[in-house]
Parts: structure tokens; C-alpha cells; sequence
């Protein structure tokens, strides 16, 4: 009876806007709103944000659930905290510091998907340092060390000026509670710090030394530490608590980012089952979708995988080793194939007047033809934004192979869903890839926006092979950090026990049988497509 006056918080603050879910100690979600934030392009290849303007969003959607669920601020007993893995800079005040050609100081994030940092990331790769090894073996230009290497060159001012450095996720939390208490996931998975090493993890401060950032950790601008995330951080503040609308005093987990928020979300149903046989980890993958795509499969040993980001302990599921594939453009991919074309404005008119939105719309009429056949004379090589995994190349480009005069709705439609199988191609890679180094990956559980495309599940399912289970609670990620607050509120002993009790199962998407010679044709020009692009860009660097 006292769990129905009890109540947990997950804010997760995505790429385009920052969402609050109310949920009871038993997983059911009570109310939800989401609120969008700003984001900046001021040159090609750089995307900021605001940590202010992200702060006072978060209290605005606050409010609105508390008022959608209709329980009191007093009812509260945890809050948690995911982001995406985008880079936080403050002043010695802990105010913001501007890391922005612009100079505006409110402009103090570098977003996850900035590429600024592509020449700098191949700098430290060409280190061989040996802490690449669990990165998959090259460092991404999307996490931390080549942006602060960017900014230490470009901006120097910026960099004698910082007071934190942080992931925003660690941001949040510090902001809750005046508590710099620092997630073991942003710090493992984007920071290169080993939570293997000793009793709580430690930093190679070789390999700053040899990058040129040696001074990145004089003056607490990055904690010593880390710590699992839902463990306690703190409090929440007095102004804090007025800022977000709750009470002072609530307790507060270390934070995560959102995509691992996604993985402790949906996995409930294999943490029941890994009770009696831990096998059950070996063959599962949890993928969370939006903007981007994660493929997150854990495991008891290390497994070492080019490519493929980790092998990283404790950053999802505590105990565990984590490997982390994705796909650096999957939701933003399919908006611009909708968008990049003469025929979007009536696409869009078209799915209003059928009372839909423009996918929906165009899965309709995709399904008046044969499918998957409808793409056999196009062919996309989705690398737009470069390749995350597992070829881990960011200078790579995307290439649609197959392009007419034709700008018809039935022509978008067409290459919409060429997009939505390349992307599932890519899926596959990453999984071949996975297995290959030990996993035997049959089982996908998948949330995040692509889950309300059933096109979408169902190619992946028929391109993989694989059945993909959807999940009861479909805000997947919010669930997941409210089960990291239910944690740090002390209602359940682990992150393990309330996974079991608050994340369930939804409805399974088997693979169709008689699709499968098509896909594997498809999957071979995949690969050849990429093959092909490599021969042109290197004939283009001869120019």
C-alpha cells in the first residue's frame, strides 16, 4: 500500500528536447511530459546547446507531469538523471563557459553528434595508446577526449577559463544536488576511464599526458572517481527543488546516459531469466533508437571487438561488461530522406488530411506494392554521418545508388524505405560482428521513437533474423533512469531487483521466412557499396 503513494522521477534529455516521467515503485508510468530544447548549428559539422536553457525546460515539463499524474511534489522519493553523452563546460563559478565560435556563453555544450573533432580524434588514435583497446580500438570523434582536444587548440581562453568539464548527464545531477558525483557509465563509455581497474575504477593518466591534456584534471574540473549509476549523489537542493516544482531533500541517483538508461529499461524480462542461466545475456541485445541508434550487449568476461565501442565494465548492467555498437544517424537519416525533396510539403498535407503523420503515411503507401521487392533498383549506403560501428570510420559518406528525375510521393516513398532497410543492414553488421567475437545474438529488444514504426521492427526483424521484443512500458528510456531513482531511493536493493519487478515485456516481432533470399542480396550490395565508396575516396584524395 505504501508503494502507491510513493513515487519516482526519470528525466531524460534527449538530442531535441528533455522529457519527465512520473512512475510508481512498480514500473507503471503515471504521467509524462516533454519539453524542446534549442539547439545551434553554427558551421557544418558543429551542434551546440545550452545547459541553461536544458535546466529550465526540465522544470517546465516537471510541473506539467506532476500535474499529469496527479500526485503531490511531497510523494516523491527518488529522481533520476539520463542525457546523451554531449560535453558540459563551466567557469570556475560553475557558470556557463562558452565553447562556441559564436562567443555567446550560453552556448556551453558541444552535443554528442558535433564532428569538430575529426582531425583530433585521429591524432589520438595514431597514439596506439593501450586504453584504445576498450574503445574498440579507435576513438570516436563523438566522445570526450578529442572535443576537449579541440577546444584546449582552438579555444584557449575557454580552456584557462574552465571549472567543470562534464557529461550532461553528470551536469544534471550536479546541478540537482551541488554534488560532483560522476557516472561510471559517461565516464567508462566516453572518457576512457577503466572501471576495472581496482576497486572503483582509475584513469590512465598516461594517456592524457601523451594526447596534450595532461592539465585536464588539475583543479577538479574532472572528478578522481566514479560511481554506478542509481547509487546515491545527493539530495536535491533548495533551489533546485524550487526550479524543477518538487520538495527539498529528494534523493538523487548518479546519473547515466540515455541510450544504458534505454538498455536497464528494457531488459527486466532477461534479468529474470539470467536468475536461473546467464547465457540469457549472451544472446540478447537491447537496441535504443531516435536521432541515432545504440546496440548494447552485455556479457560476464570482457570481450574485446574492433570497432565496436567497450568493452566497458559496469556501464548499463553493474557487474557486467558492456559492448556498444551504433549507428550514428538512424532517426535523423530517415527525416532527411523524407524532407531532402520537392514532394515533402504535399507528403506532409497528404498525412494531415488522413489524419496520420508523414511515416505512417508513407508505410501505406509502401504496402500497395510488393515488398520488400519495391527497392531492388535502389540501393542507400546509410554513412551520412559517418560509420559508428563496427568499421568505426568517421570520414566515411553516404551513397544512394539509383536516383531518377522522379520527385513523386511514390518516389520518396520508395527511397524512405530503401533507408529504413539500409539501416537494418547496418543492424546486421554490427550483430555478425558481435557474434564473431563470442556473442550469439538471437534476441533483440528494441525501444526509443522506431518502435512506433511497425515498418521499421519488421524489416529489422526480417533483415537480422532476429525476433525483436517491444516493451510494456514504451518510454523504455524514462523507465529506465526512474528504475535508477527507485534505486537511489533506497526502495530496492540493486538495479538488478528493480529491473525485475518494474521493466516487463510488451508484444514480439517475428522475422518473415520467405524475405530472407532478398535481404541477403540486398546485404551483399551493402558491403559492396562501401567497398566501392572506399575505391573513390581514395581516387578523390589524388585530386
Amino acid at each position: 500500500m505504501k508503494w502507491r503513494r510513493e513515487f519516482v522521477i526519470g528525466v531524460d534529455v534527449g538530442t531535441l528536447s528533455t522529457r519527465v516521467g512520473i512512475f510508481d515503485l512498480d514500473g507503471t508510468m503515471r504521467g509524462m511530459a516533454s519539453r524542446p530544447i534549442a539547439i545551434f548549428h553554427p558551421r557544418p559539422d558543429l551542434v551546440e546547446q545550452s545547459s541553461e536553457d536544458i535546466w529550465e525546460n526540465t522544470g517546465l515539463a516537471m510541473r506539467e507531469a506532476l500535474k499529469q499524474a496527479q500526485v503531490r511534489p511531497g510523494q516523491m522519493v527518488g529522481i533520476g538523471f539520463d542525457a546523451t553523452c554531449s560535453l558540459v563546460c563551466l567557469d570556475r563559478k560553475f557558470r556557463p563557459l562558452t565553447v562556441s565560435p559564436t562567443g555567446d556563453p550560453s552556448r556551453n555544450i558541444i552535443v554528442w553528434m558535433d564532428h569538430r573533432a575529426i582531425q583530433e580524434a585521429d591524432a589520438v588514435n595514431q597514439t596506439r595508446h593501450p586504453v584504445l583497446a576498450y574503445v574498440g580500438g579507435k576513438i570516436s570523434p563523438e566522445q570526450q577526449p578529442p572535443k576537449l582536444k579541440w577546444i584546449k587548440e582552438n579555444f584557449p581562453e575557454t580552456w584557462a577559463g574552465t571549472g567543470k568539464w562534464m557529461d550532461l548527464a553528470d551536469f544534471m545531477v550536479f546541478r540537482a544536488t551541488g554534488s560532483d558525483k560522476r557516472s561510471l557509465c559517461t565516464n567508462v563509455c566516453k572518457w576512457t576511464y577503466l572501471g576495472h581497474e581496482g576497486k572503483n575504477g582509475s584513469w590512465d593518466h598516461t594517456f592524457f599526458e601523451q594526447i596534450g591534456l595532461g592539465d585536464l584534471f588539475d583543479g577538479g574540473k574532472v572528478s578522481k572517481s566514479a560511481h554506478p549509476p542509481g547509487s546515491f549523489a545527493g539530495r536535491l537542493t533548495d533551489r533546485s527543488a524550487m526550479e524543477l516544482g518538487l520538495k527539498p531533500g529528494v534523493r538523487v541517483g548518479v546519473g547515466i546516459i540515455d541510450a544504458h538508461a534505454g538498455g536497464i529499461g528494457l531488459l527486466g524480462d532477461c534479468a529474470k531469466r539470467a536468475s536461473k542461466d546467464q547465457e540469457v545475456w549472451n544472446k540478447t541485445l537491447a537496441l535504443i533508437g531516435g536521432t541515432s541508434s545504440c546496440h548494447m550487449a552485455t556479457s560476464v568476461k570482457p570481450r574485446f571487438i574492433p570497432g565496436v565501442w567497450g568493452p566497458y565494465y559496469g556501464a548499463m548492467i553493474p557487474g557486467m561488461w558492456l559492448n556498444e555498437g551504433g549507428q550514428s544517424a538512424t532517426g535523423s537519416l530517415i527525416d532527411y530522406i523524407i524532407s531532402n525533396n520537392s514532394s515533402h510539403p504535399e507528403i506532409e498535407a497528404l498525412a494531415k488530411k488522413s489524419g496520420t503523420d508523414v511515416y505512417q503515411y508513407l508505410n501505406r503507401e509502401i504496402k500497395k506494392y510488393p515488398i520488400p521487392q519495391l527497392t531492388k533498383d535502389i540501393h542507400i549506403l546509410p554513412y551520412h554521418h559517418g560509420n559508428r560501428s563496427p568499421r568505426a570510420d568517421a570520414h566515411a559518406r553516404g551513397v544512394v545508388l539509383g536516383l531518377t528525375l522522379n520527385q513523386s510521393v511514390f518516389e520518396v516513398a520508395r527511397q524512405y524505405y530503401a533507408t529504413i532497410q539500409a539501416i537494418a543492414y547496418g543492424t546486421r553488421h554490427i550483430l555478425e560482428t558481435m557474434n564473431e567475437k563470442g556473442y550469439a545474438i538471437s534476441e533483440v529488444y528494441m525501444c526509443g521513437g522506431h518502435t512506433r514504426n511497425d515498418l521499421f521492427v519488421q524489416e529489422h526483424a526480417d533483415v537480422t533474423g532476429c525476433r525483436i521484443h517491444l516493451p510494456g512500458e514504451k518510454e523504455a528510456v524514462l523507465l529506465g533512469t526512474a528504475i535508477l531513482a527507485a534505486v537511489a531511493s533506497g526502495r530496492y536493493r540493486t538495479v538488478q531487483d528493480a529491473m525485475k519487478t518494474m521493466s516487463r515485456v510488451g508484444e514480439t516481432v517475428s522475422p518473415n521466412s520467405a524475405v530472407q533470399r532478398y535481404h541477403e542480396g540486398k546485404y551483399k550490395i551493402f558491403h559492396n557499396m562501401y567497398k566501392h565508396f572506399l575505391e573513390i575516396r581514395q581516387l578523390g584524395e589524388k585530386l
